[in-house]
């Protein structure tokens, strides 16, 4: 679109320089000019550089309407991620829903170290549980195009989405399954399995502040100490992993050493660590299966 084509019909349209100055008197907070820059780009379908260009051009009515609702939407605190429908996440630029999790920039590092474990030009199986917006599954699949990935969720509408985004971006190696955990594979095995699971605390206060508040709980909190579902998980994995197959998962940032000694417990595991991400916290923790327990 170009910077004059924001003048359209109707009786004395605002200027865009007007809507941004009416946006930053609604919004505060560190991250709220980037946020109105994001919401007015996407509303007017303009890059950055021509927003400051064009700011004292007319707003065409529509697109002005619709920026105003985001940003009153966005100061009641509705995540950006759903207002836009998109997010981005490692190379992919994803539909989301107030279905599935919001994804993290943090989860990459999720998907840099099961990359490491799936040699390039080989077949690996590999499970994604609980694959939300399909994320993780469908990143992996990317880089690894021989890679035979299954991506599972217990929520019909999240997968729904999961199967969008791969339709989005013509990713075909992916196979979807409806089910909870280890129900939805039964009888399968894999070289590797990964999962994002809930790990919040049910109890914790963060789940009634910012993003948390509009995700969808199931995706969120676990149990009195967050851990449920990473106990099932390094409980049944070893069912469904190859010998020597790996299981590697998310948690949160204090729960390393717990998520550690999960696995040194069961015995069915070895090699256990856990690694770091960019704001220095054990954020994935993996092991390696040594027998069949």
């Amino acid at each position: 679109m170009s910077i004059h084509s924001l003048a359209g019909a109707g009786s004395g349209p605002q200027l865009l320089s007007t809507l941004l100055r009416e946006a930053r008197a609604t919004l505060a907070g560190a991250d709220a000019r980037a946020e109105i820059e994001l919401l007015a780009a996407h509303a007017f379908g303009l890059t950055r550089a021509q927003l400051v260009a064009g700011g004292e051009h007319p707003a065409e009515p529509n697109a002005a309407q619709r920026f105003r609702e985001w940003v009153a939407r966005r100061a009641r605190g509705e995540p950006i991620a759903y207002l836009l429908g998109t997010r981005g996440f490692w190379t992919l630029e994803l539909l989301v829903t107030p279905a599935v999790l919001i994804p993290r920039h943090e989860t990459e590092l999720l998907v840099e170290l099961a990359l490491a474990r799936m040699p390039a030009g080989t077949a690996t199986r590999v499970a994604d549980l609980g694959t939300g917006s399909g994320a993780i599954a469908l990143a992996l699949a990317r880089e690894r195009p021989q890679a035979r990935v299954v991506a599972t969720d217990a929520s019909e509408p999240a997968l729904d989405v999961a199967r969008r985004n791969a339709q989005r971006h013509a990713i075909t190696n992916v196979e979807f399954r409806h089910g909870s955990w280890f129900d939805a594979v039964a009888g399968r095995r894999f070289d590797l399995i990964v999962s994002n699971p809930p790990y919040v605390a049910e109890r914790d206060p963060h789940l009634g502040q910012g993003d948390c508040r509009y995700e969808p709980a199931s995706a969120l909190a676990s149990g009195g100490d967050g851990l449920d579902a990473i106990r099932h998980l390094v409980a049944r994995a070893p069912a469904h992993l190859e010998r020597g197959g790996w299981l590697l998962l998310e948690h949160g940032y204090d729960q390393a050493g717990a998520v550690r000694e999960l696995f040194d417990r069961h015995g069915a595991y070895a090699d256990s660590s856990s690694a770091t991400d960019l704001g220095g916290h054990e954020r994935v923790t993996a092991a390696r299966l040594s027998a069949v327990a």
